[in-house]
């Protein structure tokens, strides 16, 4: 499973006017703030991301200073391939080495939607003995438990992270995992296709360059 929330694009006119800053364009700019505050790409300005977008990453430098801020609450074995994508994005997450012991263990706090029935009792077993764990190094505060949890702690477990990421970092990611047989890069893939203007900024299926 996975999951995104609290999500917020930032930067934007800033990114399009430096867009404009190579041929001293800034007077053919025709973006704007609508009454809720929102960022809206003119149609010059959008004709100017889209081109400089299909010309290549040398071109469409603009694109890094396009911001993204997201919670996301993901598996640690989908952490670890989101881990490869360290230029460039920042994450600060919920602590599994202080905060391990501070709630019951429950399998809410797993990703098992693609267990079977059979796979998912001994998950619940597993589940079970992490919390006899958990119980124990609160009773007697003996760091032998806490161990025993950090290393039997399958990859399964949730963690939730505040991201920070740029439209490029995404134009990379999008199309490196969209076909992944991880479910979790096809959710993460349906947030960035939810993302302003991502049809023309980031995924511009008909012409896919990195």
């Amino acid at each position: 499973m996975l999951t995104v929330n609290n999500t917020e694009v930032m930067n934007l006119h800033n990114a399009m006017r430096g867009a404009r800053n190579p041929l001293n364009s800034w007077a053919r700019s025709d973006s704007y703030f609508d009454e809720n505050g929102k960022y809206v790409l003119g149609e010059n300005d959008l004709s100017l991301a889209v081109r400089l977008r299909r010309a290549g990453g040398d071109h469409r430098k603009f694109l890094r200073q396009v911001f993204v801020t997201a919670d996301i609450t993901a598996p640690m074995y989908w952490w670890k391939e989101y881990d490869t994508y360290k230029v460039g994005t920042v994450a600060n997450s919920t602590s599994t080495m202080h905060k391990i012991t501070s709630v019951p263990f429950d399998i809410s706090h797993f990703s098992c939607d693609k267990m079977d029935e059979e796979t998912l009792a001994k998950m619940q077993g597993v589940i079970d003995y992490l919390e006899s764990l958990r119980v124990r190094f609160l009773e007697t505060k003996d760091k032998q438990y806490w161990y025993d949890i950090i290393q039997f702690l399958p990859s399964s477990y949730n963690q939730m992270r505040t991201c920070t990421m740029n439209y490029e970092n995404l134009i990379s990611m999008y199309h490196a995992r969209k076909n992944h047989k991880l479910e979790e890069w096809h959710r993460f893939c349906d947030f960035v296709r939810g993302l302003p203007y991502a049809e023309e900024l980031i995924i511009c299926e008909n012409k896919q360059e990195n």
